[in-house]
């Protein structure tokens, strides 16, 4: 089992914690990681574009001049796609960008995706984060102690508004719900700090 020290919010190690193998000693596969990945992005998109086509342009009944004797190249339409204001050749239209994973399979790349934060040692677990009051400077200051400043994903067991609202007005900082984590956001940070009531929702769930 993978142990990781565990910190008060002043930065000082008050003890050490046993993660489960299962969830936070997985193999890293990076094949599973790169699907988990690209599902997510796809299923962000709205696929509401869209972009009219020669037949949906108002306008451009009539032939702009005669066939022949003008001089000028033949046309059909002022609404064909090389007059301005024309239509658009392939472009866009809504459609639905949805993939699906497996549900062992999603699991299975989150797991992958904590043990790869603590192979790397940027696995941060704390043994409570209770803030007196919502302030960004007291957050900063606790990142700042257990030198996790750069892009940190808080993970809590549970909603806590002071610190939600400590932490959103803080570069790449970023909290959510240990049961709401999904694979990119892990990646998409670089430092991971649960407390040890989201540790265990985690096992809880994934183990």
């Amino acid at each position: 089992m993978p142990k990781v020290a565990v910190y008060n919010l002043e930065g000082q190690t008050v003890g050490e914690i046993e993660l489960s193998d299962v969830v936070f000693g997985a193999p890293v596969n990076e094949a599973l990681l790169h699907q988990a990945v690209v599902t997510y992005l796809a299923n962000q998109r709205q696929g509401t574009a869209s972009t009219k086509t020669r037949g949906e342009v108002r306008g451009g009944g009539r032939k702009p001049w005669r066939q022949k004797g003008t001089g000028r190249a033949r046309q059909g339409s002022i609404r064909a796609p090389h007059w301005v204001g024309g239509g658009v050749v392939f472009g866009p239209k809504p459609r639905e960008y949805r993939l699906a994973m497996p549900k062992k399979a999603r699991r299975a790349a989150l797991r992958s995706a904590l043990s790869a934060k603590v192979r790397e040692g940027n696995l941060i677990v704390l043994e409570s984060l209770v803030l007196p009051e919502p302030k960004t400077k007291l957050m900063a200051g606790v990142l700042r102690r257990l030198s996790a400043e750069r892009k940190p994903l808080i993970l809590l067991a549970e909603r806590n508004r002071n610190v939600e609202l400590s932490t959103r007005n803080l570069p790449g900082a970023a909290t959510m719900q240990a049961t709401d984590v999904n694979v990119y956001a892990v990646l998409s940070h670089e430092k991971l700090v649960l407390t040890k009531d989201a540790v265990a929702k985690l096992e809880e769930a994934l183990g």
